[in-house]
C-alpha cells in the first residue's frame, strides 16, 4: 500500500491520480455502482408519491424524509465510524439498506404500497445513508497519499454525480418499462457490488494505543472539537446558507417536470440525469476553475448559476431548455459541494475526521430537509413557480452578504507532532480517574504581555479542540509577570489522548506562546488529580 501511495504521489497534478491505487479504484467504482441503484430507488419513490398525491408537501416530504435522519444521526454516525472498524461498518450499513429496498420492491410488487409507507421506508434508506455517509468520507484519507486528497474528494463526488447521470435515467426508463418492482429490484441488485468491494478490502488493523473511546466520551469529544474549531465554523455557515436556498430545486423537481413543463417519467427521469451528465463536465472544469477562483470564488459561481437556474424555471421553458438549465445546475451543484466538503475534510485531524465530518453532514441535510420541507409548504399557497423565484432571489443576496465570510485555506498540518512529554507519575493512574487539571506557568514580560495574550488566545481554542473542557489564566497577585494558564480534561485517559492529538499546527502556537517565556527554564508544567472525597 505504501509504494502504490507512493507512486500516486509521484504522479501528481491529475485529477485522475487516485484511481491509480487499486483500493480507491475499486471502492470507487463499486460505490458508482451502489449510488446508481440508490438513485433508481429514489427516482422510482418519487415519482409513485405523484401518482398517489397530488398535494406538493407530500411530495416534498419524500426529500424530507431521505435527509432528515442525516440530519439527526450524522454525529452519532460519525462517532460509530470513529471508535468501530469502519470496514465491518459500512458492511452492515450496506445489508439493511438492502433490505429497504427489498421491502419497497416486495409491497410495490403486490400492489400495496402507500404514501405512509415511501415516507416510512424513504426515512429508514435516510438512516442508512446517515450511518453510511460519515465512514464512506473518512476512509477516503485511508486510501489515498494527503497529496491527492483533494483530487480524491473531488472523485467522489463525481462518482455520485455520474450515478446521478445515470441512475435517474435508467430509473426512469425501467420505471416506465418495467414498473417500480423491477426499478426496486436493481438497487437491490446493486448493493451486491458494494458489499463484495468492501469485502475484498483488506484494511490495515489501526493501531491500538491501550486508550479506546467509550460512544459517550468520544461523542462529547467531537462536539468539544466542534465547538472549538473556528475554521470548521466558516464551512458550516458558508454550507447552510447555500444548500437551504439550493434545496428548492430538488424539493420541487418533480413537480416542475410533471406540472410545470408536461412531463413523463422519463422526462424526470432525464433531467435529472441532466444534472447527473452536468456535474461530470464541472467535475472536469474544476481543475481549470482551480487555477483561476479560490474556494471562496468557487462558491460564489456555484451560488449564481443555482440561483440563474432557479430563476430560468419560474418561466416553464421548453423542455429541451429545462434539460440545459438542468445541466448548469449539475455544474454548479458539484462545484459547491467538492469545493465545500474539501475544505471540510482539510481543516480536520484525523483522529476526528468521522465525528467533524458528520457535524458538516448534519447540517448540510439538515438545511436540505428544513429547505425542502419550507420550500414545499411556500409552494402549497403560492405556487411552484413562485417559490422557485423566492428561492433564486434568496440564494442570489446570501451569496452575496456570505461572501465575506473566507473559507480557511487547509494548509495546516494536522498530523500529531507528539511533542508532549509523558507526565511524571509517583505512581499509576486509572484511565478513568478525573477530571485532571493541567498547569503551565510561564514568566511574561510587561512590554510583552499583550502580544502574550493574543496568542493564549489562539491557543485556548486548540486546547479545547484536543479534550480541553474549561481553559482560564491568572496572573500572580505578588508578582504580575507569573501568568498560570490551566485547563481541565474530564479523565486521565482523555489527557492522555490530548498528548496524540496535538497537531504541528497546534505545536506552532504553542511554541508562539513560548517565546515571551522570560525564565531561565522553559515553562513548568504541573498535573493534578481531582480527590474524591
Amino acid at each position: 500500500m505504501a509504494d502504490t501511495h507512493t507512486a500516486a504521489a509521484q504522479a501528481g497534478g491529475s485529477p485522475f491520480a487516485p484511481l491509480r491505487l487499486p483500493v480507491f479504484a475499486v471502492l470507487w467504482g463499486a460505490t458508482v455502482l451502489g449510488n446508481i441503484g440508490s438513485f433508481m430507488r429514489d427516482i422510482a419513490s418519487a415519482w409513485l408519491v405523484t401518482d398517489l398525491s397530488a398535494s406538493p408537501t407530500a411530495v416534498a416530504l419524500i426529500q424530507t424524509a431521505a435527509t432528515l435522519p442525516v440530519f439527526l444521526l450524522a454525529i452519532p454516525a460519525g462517532v460509530l465510524s470513529d471508535i468501530l472498524d469502519r470496514r465491518r461498518f459500512l458492511i452492515g450499513v450496506q445489508l439493511m439498506l438492502a433490505a429497504v429496498s427489498a421491502t419497497l420492491l416486495l409491497l410495490s410488487w403486490t400492489h400495496a404500497l402507500t404514501v405512509e409507507h415511501l415516507i416510512a421506508l424513504t426515512f429508514a434508506g435516510g438512516v442508512g445513508a446517515a450511518l453510511m455517509g460519515p465512514t464512506w468520507q473518512s476512509i477516503v484519507p485511508e486510501l489515498v497519499p494527503r497529496s491527492d486528497l483533494k483530487e480524491a474528494v473531488a472523485l467522489n463526488s463525481l462518482g455520485i454525480n455520474i450515478s446521478r447521470a445515470v441512475g435517474p435515467a435508467l430509473g426512469g426508463v425501467v420505471l416506465a418499462g418495467f414498473g417500480a418492482a423491477a426499478t426496486y429490484g436493481l438497487d437491490v441488485a446493486s448493493y451486491v457490488f458494494v458489499i463484495a468491494a468492501l469485502l475484498w478490502w483488506k484494511r490495515p488493523a489501526a493501531a491500538d494505543d491501550g486508550l479506546p473511546e467509550s460512544f459517550l466520551g468520544a461523542f462529547r469529544a467531537g462536539l468539544r472539537y466542534a465547538r472549538a474549531s473556528r475554521p470548521l465554523h466558516i464551512v458550516l455557515l458558508r454550507a447552510a446558507v447555500f444548500f437551504v436556498f439550493a434545496s428548492a430545486v430538488w424539493a420541487l423537481l418533480p413537480l416542475v417536470a410533471r406540472q410545470m413543463l408536461g412531463g413523463t417519467a422519463g422526462f424526470y427521469g432525464l433531467l435529472m440525469g441532466a444534472v447527473g451528465a452536468g456535474a461530470i463536465a464541472g467535475a472536469l472544469l474544476l481543475p481549470w476553475l482551480r487555477t483561476r477562483l479560490d474556494a471562496d470564488g468557487l462558491v460564489l459561481l456555484a451560488s449564481l448559476l443555482t440561483a440563474g437556474v432557479l430563476g430560468g424555471l419560474v418561466f416553464a421553458p421548453p423542455q429541451w431548455l429545462a434539460v440545459l438549465l438542468l445541466l448548469v445546475l449539475g455544474v454548479g451543484w458539484i462545484v459547491a459541494l467538492t469545493t465545500l466538503n474539501g475544505v471540510a475534510q482539510a481543516v480536520l485531524p484525523n483522529w476526528v475526521r468521522g465525528r467533524g465530518l458528520a457535524v458538516y453532514l448534519t447540517v448540510f441535510n439538515g438545511a436540505m430537509a428544513a429547505g425542502s420541507l419550507g420550500w414545499g409548504l411556500v409552494a402549497q399557497r403560492a405556487g411552484v413557480a413562485g417559490t422557485l423565484a423566492a428561492a433564486a432571489a434568496g440564494l442570489l443576496a446570501v451569496a452575496l452578504v456570505f461572501h465575506r465570510f473566507r473559507l480557511p485555506t487547509g494548509e495546516d498540518d494536522l498530523q500529531a507532532s507528539n511533542h508532549w512529554p509523558e507526565p511524571l507519575l509517583a505512581e499509576p493512574v486509572a484511565h478513568d480517574r478525573g477530571p485532571v487539571m493541567v498547569q503551565i506557568e510561564y514568566r511574561v514580560r510587561a512590554p510583552d504581555r499583550g502580544a502574550f495574550l493574543a496568542v493564549m488566545k489562539r491557543l485556548s481554542l486548540a486546547r479545547r479542540r484536543d479534550g480541553a473542557y474549561a481553559w482560564g489564566l491568572h496572573e500572580h497577585t505578588a508578582e504580575p509577570e507569573r501568568i498560570l494558564e490551566w485547563f481541565l480534561v474530564e479523565s486521565w485517559a482523555e489527557h492522555l489522548r490530548q498528548h496524540h492529538r496535538v497537531s504541528h499546527a497546534d505545536a506552532g502556537l504553542q511554541a508562539e506562546a513560548v517565546r515571551f517565556h522570560a525564565g531561565p527554564d522553559k515553562p513548568e508544567v504541573h498535573h493534578f488529580l481531582a480527590i474524591q472525597p
